[in-house]
């Protein structure tokens, strides 16, 4: 079955720098966009980041412009989300979710990962 499964969440300053990482199984992961999307507490779920099926082509929510960079290894069936420079409005659950070209939804996400930027 479809899976997607997030890791590399955890603490950290502001300033600091995390990667996270969700890999994927249970389909063809090269076939299919996947994003980044993130629920801080108390709000609703915000779209983060995406990459196209082959990494070519990605993009981002300003608030994460020039901070994040999303990236996949196909290969590997993983996707990745490198986060530097980050601020404690960042503090959210990051949760991978495949998107469904032909539908235009998400139709298989992640459990999430907690990311937490305090001093």
């Amino acid at each position: 079955q479809v899976q997607l499964v997030e890791s590399g969440g955890g603490l950290v300053q502001p300033g600091g720098s995390m990667r996270l990482s969700c890999a994927a199984s249970g389909f063809t992961f090269s076939s299919y966009i996947i994003n980044w999307v993130r629920q801080a507490p108390g709000q609703g779920v915000e779209w983060v980041s995406g990459i196209s099926s082959d990494g070519g082509k990605a993009t981002y929510t300003d608030s994460v412009k020039g901070r994040f960079t999303v990236s996949r290894d196909n290969a590997k069936t993983t996707l990745y989300l490198q986060m530097n420079n980050l601020k404690p409005e960042d503090t959210a659950v990051y949760v991978c979710a495949r998107f469904r070209t032909d539908w235009g939804v998400y139709d298989f996400w992640g459990q999430g990962t907690q990311v937490t930027v305090s001093s």
